[in-house]
Parts: C-alpha cells; structure tokens; sequence
C-alpha cells in the first residue's frame, strides 16, 4: 500500500500535467482525450477536497485507484506525441503572442487616453467663448458693468501686488475653470484670505476669458491680477532660447504627429518615446514660463507655484516661512519608485550631464514648489535645453539640481489623474495633484477623487449652467 502523503503528492502533480494536456488535447481537436482528462481532474480535485475535509488520511483504495486512471491517460497523451517539449514550446508560442495583442492594446488605449486628455471639453470651450464675448461687450457702449467692477478693484489690488508681507501665489494656465478652482480652494482653506495675492498669467486667446471671470466673481476677497503672458517684452528667442526651440518645426512635428527617438529636443538616446512624452501641451510657453519666475515677478521675493489641476486643502501660509536653507526652491521628493530617479529623465549619454549629476538622484515634482526668488537671483541658475529629453521637469531637475530643499510628503500629495491614492494620504495632503491624465474636469477623470475637486466649482454658477458644465 503506497503512503498516503505520497500519494497526495503524486495527484497533484498529475492534475497539473493534465490540465496542460487538456488544453494541447483540444488544440489537436481530440476532444475525447480532452473530456475524459477533464473528468478524471475533477475526480482527483475531489478526492484531495474531501481528504481536506475529513482527515487525517486518504481513502487509499480509491486514491490509488485514480491514481492509476490518470496514469493511464497521460500514458496515452504521451503515445499520441503531446511530449513536454513541444507543448512547452507550443504554450510559450501562445503567451509570447497573447503579451504582445496586450502590450499593443496597452499603447492604443494609452494613445486614447492622451488623445482625450488634451481635448478641450465642449463645456469650458462654450464657457470660454461666453466669457470673452462678455468682456468685450462690457467695454463697448452697450455697457461697462465689468469694467466699472474691474476699475473699481485695480487701485486696491494695485498695492498689493508688490508688497511682499503678503502671501503671493502664481498659476499659468489656459483653462479658466481649472484656475478657479486652484484660486478657491486656496482661499477657502486660508486663514488669513486678506493677505493672499493671486498672480495669474495666461496666453492671448484665454486673457479676456481669464480677466472676465476673475473680475465678476469674488474669492473671499483675493488680490488677483490677470497677465497676458504675449505681453512680457523681454520673452524672446534671444533672450529665452527655448521659444526658438518650441518654434521649430521639427519639434512641433515631434509633438503632433508621434515621432520616434530622434525629434527635437530629445536629448538622445533613440529609441520609441512613450506617447506621455508627446503631449503637445510642452510646446506651449505657459508650460516653461515656470523658470522665468524672477523675470515675471521682479519686485517679489517668494511665491508658491501651483500647477491648475491641484486642490488646496489646507492653509498654505506656513510654507512662506519654510526655511529653505538657501535653496532656490522647496519641493516633495518623488523618489519611491525608479522612474522618479534622475536616469528617467536626464540624458546621461551627454558628457556634461554625466559628469555633473547622479542619476540615482531623487526627482521631485512640479506642481506645489515654494520658490525663493531672491535667492533664485544670487545662483543666477540655468540650464541649457539641449541637455534634458522632454516635457518640464527635467529641464526643472537640471536648473535647481542641488539647490532644492526637501518638503514633507504631506505638503503635496501626487498621482490622482493616474494612480490610487490611499484615503489617509489624501486627507493629510495640504495640496492634491491630478498629475496624469484623468483631469477632474474630463470625462476621463478618476470618479474616485471628482468630488475633491467638485468641491470648489460653483455649478450653480449662470455659465456654468448655460455652457452645461457639470
């Protein structure tokens, strides 16, 4: 009589093989091998079910028993040429092909995805439209309501713009409602909303829009002056020469049209570029105004940046006496994963940036930074645009590379727009970032965190009603 363990052992080994044959049985259309190694693995599967269930012991006739009929039949699937070998090889053959309809299904819904996330939804366009068409109506003969209001705030504004015992915040941004929602937020959440000062800048098409929507509506009293960023003199490709490499058409036929390895402003290294890298959205100059900071605001010393698809939860003012420790800039590290190391976004096969960067080195992110403006003007720091691959960030990593001090995680709480985020994490976070594509204000936003942001859009709001924004 054969052991009891040892036969457990062998019917579970048995009953692996034969499912592995059951499927190759099939594929050789011997559908009665198929059926009866099927039978005989659920006979097996019960046996060690009820042995489970009743110990301590097999019933040793009746195990042996199908023990033997397996035998029996993986005896015949062997005279019928199924060896291991080639249904290894068959199986592998299968996966290798299943991974690959995967990975390809894998990059057309991330190309769907992108495609989404840089339409406009019909809404904000309607609600754009409206609010230019009643700028300029307000300032026509046919009445001046907006721009009476917009008159009547300008001197007291004014003075606050540059006095820096107030606490000043920046947003470059496109997208009005967005920017509402960053501007509500914060002062919601202030403690002190008399001493905020909101500095907006935006581009031609959106500063009527911008201007309008911030002149009709009230946030608890805010400072806020609206930019048109066509406007800045001193934005020129001699003396920004990244609007020369935004310009080119070699680039810009990088970002629409999908590219490869070798487009503009790459930074070597060949290869396919993921289709995140390819958003058109890095060939705007709101997208790199970010580290002109002192050249935008020269009579200031600190501001917060903030990204238009962050949350304010909580009062910022603490972070205005951070001590930066003669950093330029404050930032929440983003070293948890490897893809967050330097290496994923510097291209280290130029000399220079390996002989001057780690690329172990944590990044950090963009979206929340406390920037200390006077000391930014003492590093006198830049960085030359043919060193980094794409997108903001890397040129970021490299211009403020050692000159960045670390902030709590607390303070900036990433990854809504693509990833989960724990529900303590978020509630502790003083500011949360739909980094990603899945904006709370598409369609193809996360459900899971809408509300968040829904908690700082007044859809009740005329506009919002009539442009059907929801």
């Amino acid at each position: 009589m054969m052991d009891p363990d040892s036969i457990s052992q062998q019917l579970v080994i048995q009953i692996s093989l034969a499912k592995t044959l059951v499927v190759v049985a099939k594929e050789n259309n011997n559908l009665q091998l198929a059926w009866e190694l099927s039978t005989q693995i659920r006979r097996s599967q019960s046996l060690l079910s009820n042995a489970a269930a009743k110990p301590p012991v097999l019933n040793s006739a009746e195990s042996e028993a199908a023990v033997r009929q397996m035998a029996l039949l993986l005896q015949t699937a062997q005279q019928l040429h199924y060896d291991g070998a080639a249904m290894i090889a068959r199986l592998k053959a299968q996966v290798q092909a299943l991974e690959e309809t995967a990975a390809a299904e894998k990059e057309k819904s991330t190309r769907y995805g992108q495609i989404a996330a840089e339409e406009l939804p019909k809404g904000l366009y309607c609600l754009g439209v409206r609010l230019t068409r009643e700028w300029y109506r307000s300032s026509g003969p046919s009445g001046r309501k907006v721009a009476a209001a917009s008159e009547g705030r300008k001197a007291a504004t004014a003075r606050k713009l540059t006095d820096n015992s107030l606490y000043h915040y920046c947003v470059f941004s496109d997208n009005v409602l967005a920017t509402s929602a960053v501007v509500n937020s914060t002062m919601v959440n202030s403690k002190h909303p008399e001493k905020v000062v909101f500095h907006l800048v935006t581009d031609g098409v959106n500063y009527a829009a911008m201007r309008s929507w911030f002149t009709m509506n009230s946030f608890r009293g805010a400072a806020v002056e609206v930019q048109n960023v066509d406007d800045f003199s001193w934005l020129n490709a001699s003396y920004v020469p990244v609007l020369r490499q935004l310009q080119d058409s070699g680039t810009k036929s990088f970002y629409f049209s999908g590219g490869d390895g070798g487009g503009s402003g790459n930074g070597g290294g060949g290869g396919k570029i993921p289709v995140k890298f390819r958003n058109p959205k890095y060939l705007s100059m709101l997208n790199h105004l970010r580290f002109y900071l002192p050249e935008v605001f020269p009579a200031l010393e600190k501001v917060i940046f903030l990204d238009d698809d962050v949350i304010v939860q909580r009062d910022l003012a603490a972070l205005f006496s951070v001590e930066l420790g003669g950093n330029v800039m404050g930032a929440v590290e983003t070293c948890m994963e490897t893809f967050h190391r330097f290496h994923k976004y510097l291209n280290f096969s130029h000399p220079l940036v390996r002989a001057h960067f780690d690329s172990d080195a944590c990044g950090w992110a963009f979206g929340m930074n406390v920037v200390d403006l006077r000391a930014w003007r003492r590093r006198n720091r830049n960085a030359d645009h043919t060193l980094w691959k794409l997108g903001s960030l890397p040129p970021g990593l490299l211009a403020f590379y050692g000159l960045v001090q670390r902030l709590e995680p607390e303070w900036h709480v990433l990854g809504l727009g693509y990833a989960t985020v724990g529900a303590a994490e978020l509630r502790r976070g003083a500011v949360v970032h739909w980094n990603g594509n899945q904006k709370p204000w598409l369609k193809i936003g996360n459900e899971r965190y809408k509300a968040i942001w829904d908690r700082y859009v007044d859809f009740s709001h005329p506009l919002l009603q009539q442009c059907n924004v929801h």
